[in-house]
């Protein structure tokens, strides 16, 4: 099993409100798995994916990634383990302008000890996976919106991560390019990739093996 979530809550002090973001909500994910995630903004989504990927610690619960207790780990273990561990892919790209292609691919590799060979070969090969191989030397103002989303996603390929999460990876896309992402997607996961992915866009989530609907911070 790569991911068991049992029992996790977690609330906000929000002006003099306290909000419920999760409550109780429990999931596992078996390696190779890909989760759709759906619900109406305020139920919780965010705050699900935030937990997986380590952003954010749970009230309560337990979170077992690959087998690690998340919650035995320190500061700098939580770190290490995000760093090596879990690929993100937002719905902004996140990428920096100023960078090329190759460039912005081989971020991660700022935060983990990889001999310059090795990180140079993992990202030319990740950069390959997203069919922009002779887009390398290009810098995010020279592509499309779906390229950009290529190059967000060959980023987190880069690192050869247990998990990726995706936040509404087509929801700034066309229809088109959001097809063309999601098909992308669905070749990584057959590939063995183990995928949560946000959406609003039911047909987004029909493609995905599991799908959970999540209101007031619990899954259905």
């Amino acid at each position: 099993m790569l991911v068991i979530a049992r029992n996790l809550s977690k609330s906000y002090q929000l002006g003099g409100e306290r909000v419920e973001a999760l409550r109780g909500l429990s999931l596992n994910l078996d390696r190779g798995d890909f989760l759709a995630v759906m619900g109406a903004s305020g139920s919780g989504k965010s705050t699900l994916l935030h937990i997986l990927g380590l952003l954010v610690t749970p009230d309560s619960g337990e979170y077992f990634l690959g087998g690690q207790d998340v919650a035995a780990l320190d500061d700098d273990g939580r770190s290490r383990l995000r760093a090596t561990a879990i690929g993100f892919v937002f719905q902004t790209f996140n990428l920096l302008p100023e960078l090329s292609v190759r460039e912005n691919v081989a971020l991660p590799f700022l935060y983990r000890p990889t001999p310059p060979d090795e990180a140079k070969a993992r990202v030319e090969r990740a950069v390959a996976q997203v069919g922009l191989s002779r887009r390398l030397r290009h810098k995010p103002g020279q592509l499309s919106g779906g390229e950009m989303q290529r190059v967000a996603i060959a980023r987190a390929l880069a690192i050869e991560p247990l998990l990726i999460l995706a936040d509404e990876p087509t929801g700034n896309l066309d229809r088109k390019t959001g097809d063309g992402i999601l098909r992308l997607f669905l070749e990584l996961n057959q590939g063995g990739a183990s995928i949560v992915m946000v959406t609003h866009d039911q047909r987004v989530a029909e493609r995905a093996g599991k799908i959970i609907e999540m209101a007031d911070g619990q899954a259905r």
